[in-house]
């Protein structure tokens, strides 16, 4: 296939979408990034990466911590608003009509409405440029209870979650393999 090379860009699509809940049960804020991801799995880590001049950037920088959010079919018109809209000027929670719920191991509060809440201590913030990483460990995994089968397995599948593409939100699509499929020895029947 025949490429044009391109000046250096952010082209790594889709992204998960998400919304940090930070602040406190009290005083809360949530913003959509999409700027984040795992970094590790023993102890588990994840980041967020958020611009200085960002409400909740000093939020987060005050308290030193924040809860990820998974956002839903349901929940995307909401992120998109909490995206473009300032924590600052508007109380985005209340105009969304946003419910939330309390975290257990942080204070940043959870939203009740996502599959599943990280609940993350920040551990080391990185200036990189227009962006500072907020590298943080995870906490605690809150999942909804209806989202488990008979055996306990989460099926976020069931969820609706949306991805981030291009300036796009989409759903996320049919299953087409599972991990380790490509090596896994096949049945065969008599």
């Amino acid at each position: 296939m025949k490429k044009l090379v391109w000046k250096p860009g952010t082209m790594l699509y889709p992204l998960p979408l998400i919304m940090v809940s930070c602040g406190t049960f009290e005083k809360p804020n949530v913003m959509t990034a999409a700027w984040t991801g795992i970094i590790n799995s023993e102890p588990p880590m994840t980041y967020v990466s958020l611009r200085k001049e960002r409400f909740s950037h000093g939020i987060i920088v005050d308290s030193g911590c924040f809860t990820i959010n998974l956002v839903t079919e349901k929940l995307c018109r909401a992120a998109d608003f909490c995206g473009v809209k300032s924590g600052a000027e508007i109380d985005k929670i209340k105009a969304m009509g946003l419910k939330l719920q309390k975290s257990s191991k942080i204070s940043s509060p959870c939203l009740a409405d996502s599959p599943v809440n990280l609940e993350c201590k920040v551990t080391r913030v990185i200036e990189l440029g227009s962006h500072d990483m907020f590298m943080a460990s995870i906490e605690a995994v809150n999942a909804a209870e209806c989202l488990l089968d008979k055996k306990g397995r989460l099926k976020l599948e069931d969820s609706s979650l949306i991805a981030y593409s291009h300036g796009e939100y989409r759903l996320l699509g049919k299953k087409i393999g599972k991990f380790g499929y490509s090596v896994q020895k096949r049945f065969v029947r008599n």
